[in-house]
């Protein structure tokens, strides 16, 4: 994808002189090379400004490390001069891309005399392959505006900024050129929260431009720390009234958005830095303190490739000696992280299993996606700073990785997909397993099949019970204690008998989280409340935004054959997966529609070729740890869909969401729109020992349902259901009277 506009440096926002509009898709890699062979390599254009309105703006942000040394990423380059003008600015290490053959060959030549360090690489920005945490600065000249365009999939734009964090160091910096469109500003706001510094500049016009053209911006996002959630500074030479609509909407997205920051960042904990530690805000660092629990973030902006979010515990005195002096625990899992940072007991809890004076716990997210001692290779000079007394021998400092307490693991398939990004199944064998057990299938040795999505930083995950058993062999965890020259970690996989996708089915009956358990009692309980059940002559249409693994679907259709399940599912790789790994089965009663979810929404509200819905569940995970949410998408709790999503209830609709955050603030303001939107009607069930929650809306505002009326719903349902048997009976009815109307905000 590439970047065009008025020639001659000329200010200016595209034009439909130099667009490519005829042929109206400029994520087109085709339609590019067509543009660029007519026009020819010498006739070079720029989007929004040339380099003496930049210059001054890009140098202040370019000035570490030195120029020479600087690693810059130049993503959609087009025939932009941009980098040319770096290159002989003095910023040597430069890279350009772009998925246009033509123009990066065009380039080429061009420069290959004149500027032989740059280098030119053809490559789709979507999905670049450079490694994490290798660039201190991309800079991008309208390769996101173009992605952002209308009738174009707007998944691109969120994947390509993911890819950009990806890539960005510690302290790195993602500039991006823009027009400042509503749509953009508001995925770039959303995608730059927790975990980065925000500056926004207006760009100089040339003198001769006047001020009647639009004008341009400069949003800059540098890499900070995970836990932090910063209000966004805007520098700006123009008055609003000079520049009419487009500053007043840029300044009225501002003031929504530090709105939102400054929510955010009610509640949110202290945590600290190392240096922080070393000043004694926490008492002496260097000496064990007895049930002492710190939340700080490692890492240094120019000394390491990452940031990292860690929870230092001092052990409490045990009735037996402590195993090891100290102790680092890698978790693969932002879920798993904040849970602990969430409960005190659980911390507690693993702090005693490690049997170490102190633990320190380290989250590893979708950034981190280097080799393992790269990262301990990373991180280690701030892992021994904070080792408890003098000169700590390497050899004694313990590290473990997290992987949930499995006894065996089988890795069957991985797949990268466009739109999701890895994709991995696995068949795992736990020391405990999780979840209830149906009796007949019941064993210490229950293999489950895992799906987790690569690219997700919160490492998504769904979860099933397969129909094999295998016996019990008792092998290593996966943990070593860290001695240069000879790492080794241990991983026993199950046979190829045991474990594959061609001799086991998925058992759609077992239940593996509380959620799903809450989901299926909340659904029963106002369905019973509302009356709406199968006597009253037709099916109830649930729509489910997210497929997964499909268990979720499978499950409800399997103890709730009244619902008429549709689901929608962005990315076709995961239908396939689902259907290939995980024995998902569409029939009459379910349908899956590949689409994007705020569309499928929208016209469910507008009535477009089908009817309302009766139940609308939002079980999708964050792609994003900067959002501060763990589950759903920052967008699906935004008002914009809240509102289409009530609109596509019918008059008795029932609205259910998960929520998962490890951010009081952020907590607290989705709450505040759901109440916004959805007035009176509002309950909450809190999940996964209060880490996660169901949220149930109904559309009707009125009658109010109170405490009275929820405790008579659950006497309804038990007599419902006290002529049917099953363990899962006995757990839906037990879960359902852990419903309680939200309180207000």
């Amino acid at each position: 994808m590439a970047e065009n506009g008025e020639q001659r440096g000329e200010q200016c926002v595209r034009t439909e002189k130099e667009l490519p509009i005829a042929f109206g898709n400029f994520t087109n890699q085709e339609n590019w090379d067509f543009f660029y062979a007519a026009r020819g390599a010498g006739n070079f254009s720029e989007w929004y400004a040339d380099w003496p309105q930049l210059r001054i703006l890009l140098r202040n942000h370019l000035s570490l490390p030195p120029p020479e040394e600087l690693s810059i990423l130049v993503p959609a380059c087009g025939n932009s001069r941009l980098s040319e003008h770096l290159y002989d600015d003095g910023f040597r290490n430069i890279t350009n891309v772009d998925f246009s053959r033509e123009v990066i060959s065009a380039m080429l030549k061009r420069n290959l005399r004149e500027r032989p360090g740059m280098r030119w690489r053809v490559m789709d920005i979507t999905d670049m392959q450079f490694a994490s945490g290798t660039v201190d600065a991309i800079i991008d000249k309208g390769g996101l505006d173009a992605l952002m365009e209308p009738n174009i999939d707007p998944r691109l734009g969120t994947i390509y900024l993911s890819e950009a964090k990806r890539l960005l160091k510690a302290g790195g910096k993602y500039i991006c050129l823009t027009a400042a469109q509503s749509h953009v500003l508001g995925l770039l706001f959303r995608k730059f929260r927790f975990g980065w510094k925000v500056n926004l500049y207006a760009v100089a016009q040339e003198p001769s431009s006047g001020t009647t053209k639009q004008r341009a911006f400069m949003f800059v996002a540098e890499k900070y720390i995970l836990t932090v959630v910063s209000q966004i500074s805007f520098m700006d030479e123009c008055s609003v009234e000079s520049h009419g609509n487009q500053v007043q909407e840029l300044f009225e997205a501002l003031e929504r958005e530090n709105t939102v920051r400054a929510e955010y960042s009610n509640g949110t904990d202290t945590w600290h830095s190392l240096n922080d530690l070393n000043q004694g805000v926490q008492g002496n660092i260097g000496v064990l303190e007895p049930g002492r629990a710190v939340k700080l973030f490692l890492g240094e902006t120019g000394v390491s490739r990452f940031f990292y979010s860690g929870l230092l515990l001092d052990g409490r005195p045990l009735p037996i000696p402590f195993s090891d002096q100290y102790g680092v625990l890698f978790v693969h899992s932002m879920q798993t992280f904040h849970g602990l940072l969430t409960s005190s007991p659980r911390q507690w809890a693993l702090a005693v299993c490690h049997k170490a004076a102190r633990l320190l716990i380290v989250v590893l997210d979708a950034n981190h996606n280097v080799l393992a001692k790269d990262i301990e290779s990373d991180i280690f000079r701030f892992i021994k700073q904070l080792a408890p007394g003098d000169n700590i021998e390497e050899d004694k400092i313990v590290i473990t990785y997290a992987d949930e307490g499995y006894k065996q693991k089988k890795n069957l398939y991985k797949v990268t997909s466009t739109l999701t990004g890895p994709i991995a199944i696995d068949d795992v064998i736990y020391f405990d397993p999780p979840g209830d057990i149906p009796t007949p299938g019941k064993s210490k040795d229950s293999i489950f099949r895992r799906l987790r999505f690569g690219r997700n930083e919160a490492f998504a995950r769904s979860e099933a019970l397969l129909s094999t058993q295998v016996e019990n062999k008792k092998v290593p965890a996966a943990s070593r204690t860290l001695k240069k020259g000879k790492p080794r970690m241990f991983e026993s996989q199950p046979s190829d008998s045991q474990a594959s996708s061609g001799d086991t089915k998925v058992d759609h009956k077992y239940l593996s989280s509380g959620l799903y358990k809450g989901l299926l009692s909340g659904l029963l309980l106002f369905s019973i409340h509302s009356k709406r059940t199968i006597s009253a002559g037709r099916l109830v249409k649930t729509v489910i935004i997210g497929l997964g693994a499909g268990l979720l679907p499978m499950s409800l259709r399997n103890y709730v054959p009244t619902l008429k399940i549709e689901v929608v599912e962005l990315d076709p790789v995961v239908l396939n997966v689902a259907k290939e790994y995980f024995s998902f089965e569409e029939d009459d009663s379910l349908k899956v529609h590949i689409t994007d979810a705020m569309k499928f929404v929208k016209e469910r509200a507008e009535g477009i070729n089908s009817s309302k819905i009766d139940v609308l569940i939002i079980d999708v995970d964050s792609s994003d740890s900067s959002s501060g949410l763990i589950s759903p998408e920052a967008e699906l709790v935004e008002e914009p869909f809240l509102l289409a999503a009530k609109d596509s209830l019918s008059d008795k609709g029932l609205f259910i969401l998960k929520l998962a955050t490890g951010y009081p603030g952020v907590r607290t303001a989705a709450h505040s729109k759901l109440q916004t939107v959805f007035s009176s009607n509002l309950f909450s069930m809190p999940v996964d020992e209060g880490f996660s929650e169901l949220i149930f809306a109904l559309k009707k505002d009125s009658p109010v349902i109170g405490e009275e009326e929820l405790a008579e719903a659950c006497e309804a349902l038990r007599r419902s259901l006290e002529h049917n048997s099953g363990d899962w009976i006995k757990q839906t009815l037990v879960v359902s009277k852990k419903i309680a109307p939200l309180r207000k905000s």
